[in-house]
């Protein structure tokens, strides 16, 4: 595109456009024109101080879209900029159909800004475009001008610069801009709908018919207008005509001017009249207006105060309202029964109070009428009926439950008998208190300190219900249950029918002590819950979601008395409470319930120490049985039914562990009664006694069992040692004996539980470091000699040189002939005699065939490094017998 009017070169241009077009991306964009500028801020209004600062080099990019039939949709304004590798890319983007203005700075022709309505914020101005010359500013604001009037349809409004002076320069240069124009867009039209079609487009700024009148408005100064000083000197000359016209024409018009005058003269006496008269009516209309004032202000006085006493008196009678005791509830409040049939009526009358002493409250009533003699006589009046219900519901409620409980204790059919186990029913007894739950929630919001009284008679009276129950039970649980009692001393020395006796059947003590929980522990959780929530104590709810005890007891056909609406806490206002509300009232809880449930662990200590007794290892399965009951409870608010299976799980501990101390003590004392010799008895019974307690394992006794299993191996393996050093002689040979039994017996157990299989390992070890020291002390009993010799060669050659050894005292090779002469020629009587000594002291025959394979292969590799620091010391002496022949000797 060529510059037009000089300026640049058209390759400059064309490569311009090139750059632009490959940067900007999109359907159907053309780039029209593209010019270099430069940027700066600027403010609008003020052109002619218009300042620079900071200029940026940029290439403004004007494209146009076209759509499917060739018919232009967008144009825009792309805003380029260079990137720090001289490479352009995209920084802005307008939409030529929201610009409004074209300013022109007046201080700098080719600087101009470009006005858009549709900017976020008018008070930033916008930014300076500055051209490198009036053409390329006029080509490209007659290209924006030609688009806008073409595609959007009106034109901006362009200050700045003269329009004439514009579509002159338009006018003469159109062929260059006009055609390049069109070249482009109609190159873009073409390529979007090949098939001939045809676009007309005025490019002119101004139409043909304003060209024509502005040619005719030109003509009229044709003389002259080529030379400025004749054209000057002929408007001065009209300037004076036109002025000396216009003095004429004033002359001629005085006798209208004064006949002017005259009226006006007239005129001013009648407003000078008219004023005087406004003055006196102003006067008048003052004196009225203030008595009008006057009377309404009398009138908006009485007004008011008929306002005033029509709202007292309506305040007055609520007031009245609201101090009047209606006889019915005064009735009930004062000496009204408590029967089952007359509580609605209580209650009403509760209500009615609690709203009553509410709405004489400072909040609630307006502070005014707080000191009022009535008001304060009122409050005097509803305290003391307060105070006289609160007092008669609480005697009443006190015994009630005494008479409850005592009804029900005096009734043995409520309790486990002989050959029958009775499962405690309390759904009459919850029953029967509901009734009074709603009373109980008004007693706590009339006076809380109330319910400290009720709540411990209630626990007293339940208290003795429950631990009755719980001793019936836990008796005749025990009395019903056949079981074979076991014999505590599981690993006595001596063996007869009490090992046969600890074999018996003893499941029916676990599931009695198991029944024993299934019924209680959900029993005291739904007995905590139900106090909890019976006696208005603002906590969470107490039976967790999920937990076993609370599906077991699923025979209760009231167990859903714990979500009945009556027990639902409220507040002083009747709102419900959210639960958790204070640490306080849950602490109050737990001391509540431990004067409701404490006693009842007795009862089952009693089934613990039977079942003990009958079998010590069900300890094992109880305490699963605790744990799983125990893991049950891990969310509940109040504790104490937590804390009783914690006791309960300590005193199962407690039991087992005294089992355990009684059965190491058992194994300590064969320390003196035991000889130095042979498999020692309580090796094997342990065995026995490790299968069976892992028959009793359940849930989480894992650990109790593995403990027992440390504190037993322990004593076990330190009694062993023990034992064994009263006889060195013989120690080695106990302490394998006895390790390898503990393998044997052990063998099935250690590959399924880890504890049992550290220990094994731990005995293998002690099983081959024994069997090494007894097999290495036979072999140099045997063959003192020989090793004794190569025992002192070793030694020497630590000090001298190994062919100096030969000529040391005791050492010539005489002396080694003489010590081989000894031994060789009776090799086969000396194995014999190694084999007899192996076999002397061994009790367990089935070891012999190990042991003995152990100790050949210690002698030979003994001999072996014999023969080799033989042949390095005396390499000329070849008497010796070969290491093949002694394994030939061996075998055989």
């Amino acid at each position: 595109m060529a510059k037009p009017g000089g300026g640049g070169g058209g390759t400059d241009e064309e490569e311009l456009v090139k750059a632009a077009s490959a940067v900007i991306e999109g359907d159907g964009q053309k780039v029209v024109m593209a010019v270099r500028v430069s940027k700066s801020r600027g403010i609008w209004g003020k052109s002619g101080r218009l300042g620079r600062h900071m200029s940026k080099p940029r290439v403004l990019a004007v494209t146009a879209m076209f759509s499917s039939k060739g018919q232009q949709k967008k144009a825009l304004i792309h805003v380029l900029k260079y990137s720090s590798g001289g490479v352009l890319e995209p920084a802005k983007l307008y939409k030529l159909q929201h610009l409004s203005k074209v300013e022109v700075a007046s201080n700098d022709d080719c600087t101009f800004t470009l006005g858009f309505d549709n900017f976020r914020s008018q008070t930033v101005s916008p930014p300076q475009w500055t051209m490198r010359n009036t053409n390329d500013r006029n080509r490209f604001l007659v290209c924006i001008l030609t688009t806008c009037k073409d595609m959007v349809g009106h034109l901006p409004k362009v200050t700045g610069i003269d329009v004439v002076e514009m579509a002159i320069w338009a006018k003469a240069h159109t062929p260059a801009v006009a055609s390049q124009t069109n070249a482009q867009i109609g190159s873009t039209a073409s390529s979007l709908e090949p098939n001939d079609l045809k676009v007309t487009v005025e490019r002119d700024l101004v139409s043909q018919a304003e060209e024509e009148d502005m040619e005719a408005l030109l003509g009229t100064y044709v003389m002259g207008i080529g030379e400025a000083e004749a054209f000057s000197e002929r408007l001065k000359r009209e300037l004076l005509a036109l002025e000396a016209a216009n003095v004429h024409a004033i002359l001629e018009s005085q006798p209208l001017i004064e006949e002017v005058l005259l009226g006006l003269e007239s005129a001013m006496v009648c407003v000078d009249d008219m004023d005087e008269w406004l003055g006196i009516f102003n006067v008048k209309l003052r004196h009225m207006r203030e008595d009008i004032a006057s009377i309404e202000s009398r009138n908006n006085k009485l007004e008011m105060q008929s306002l005033n006493n029509k709202a007292l008196i309506e305040e007055l009678d609520k007031l009245l309202g609201r101090l009047r005791v209606p006889s019915e509830y005064a009735a009930s409040l004062t000496g009204g029964s408590f029967d089952e049939a007359r509580m609605l009526q209580n209650v009403e009358a509760c209500e009615w109070l609690t709203g009553a002493l509410h709405a004489l409250a400072v909040p609630n009533l307006d502070p005014c009428y707080a000191n009022m003699r009535a008001v304060k006589e009122k409050r005097l009046e509803l305290e003391k009926l307060k105070t006289t219900f609160v007092k008669r519901a609480s005697e009443f409620l006190r015994n009630y439950f005494a008479s409850l409980v005592d009804f029900m204790i005096s009734d043995k059919s409520y309790f486990s008998q002989r050959g029958q186990l009775k499962r405690p029913d309390h759904a009459d007894l919850r029953y029967k208190c509901r009734t009074y739950a709603r009373l109980l929630q008004h007693l706590k919001s009339l006076d809380k300190t109330c319910l400290v009284p009720l709540r411990k008679e209630y626990c007293r009276s339940l208290n003795l219900l429950l631990r009755r129950e719980a001793r019936e039970f836990a008796s005749e649980l025990r009395a019903s249950t056949k079981a074979s009692r076991n014999p505590t001393l599981w690993l006595e020395a001596s063996v007869g029918s009490s090992q046969v006796a600890a074999n018996a059947d003893t499941s029916s003590v676990s599931e009695a002590y198991a029944k024993m929980l299934t019924i209680f522990v959900p029993l005291l959780v739904d007995e905590s819950s139900f106090f909890a929530h019976f006696m208005c104590f603002e906590v969470l709810a107490l039976v967790p979601q999920g937990v076993p005890s609370a599906s077991v007891n699923k025979g209760d056909s009231h167990s859903d008395d714990l979500n009945d609406e009556d027990l639902s806490p409220m507040d002083a206002d009747g709102n419900d409470l959210k639960p958790g509300k204070d640490a306080a009232e849950l602490k109050a809880l737990n001391e509540a319930l431990k004067d409701l449930l404490d006693g009842i662990q007795e009862d089952f200590y009693a089934v613990v120490d039977w079942a003990y007794k009958i079998d010590p290892l069900r300890c094992i399965s109880m305490h699963g049985i605790t744990e799983k009951y125990l893991s049950g409870q891990k969310a509940d608010a109040a504790g104490f039914v937590r804390r009783l299976l914690d006791d309960l799980e300590s005193k199962i501990s407690s039991q087992f562990n005294k089992f355990v101390d009684e059965a190491c003590y058992q194994i300590e004392r064969n320390e003196k009664s035991i000889r130095p010799y042979g498999v020692f008895p309580y090796i094997p019974r342990f065995a026995t006694l490790a299968t069976r307690m892992e028959q009793y394992i359940q849930g989480q006794s894992r650990d109790l069992v593995d403990q027992a299993y440390t504190k037993f191996i322990n004593v076990m393996f330190t009694t062993l040692d023990r034992i064994a050093q009263t006889e060195p002689k013989y120690a080695d040979v106990v302490l394998l004996e006895n390790y390898a039994a503990f393998q044997n017996s052990l063998y099935d157990l250690a590959n399924v539980v880890p504890t049992l299989a550290k220990f094994y390992h731990q005995a293998s070890e002690s099983y081959e470091q024994a069997c090494t020291r007894n097999i290495t002390s036979i072999i140099y009993t045997v063959f003192d000699k020989l090793f004794q010799f190569g025992r002192k060669i070793e030694d020497l050659m630590y000090t001298i040189p190994a062919e100096e050894i030969p000529y040391q005292t005791g050492l010539f090779k005489t002396d080694l002939r003489k010590v081989l002469r000894a031994t060789l020629p009776v090799m086969d009587k000396l194995i014999a005699t190694m084999y007899k000594r192996l076999q002397k002291n061994l009790t367990s025959e089935e070891l012999l065939p190990s042991l003995w394979d152990k100790c050949k292969k210690e002698f030979l590799e003994k001999y072996e490094s014999f023969v080799v620091l033989v042949s390095k010391i005396y390499p000329t002496e070849d008497t010796l017998l070969s290491v093949a022949e002694l394994k030939e000797m061996l075998a055989m």
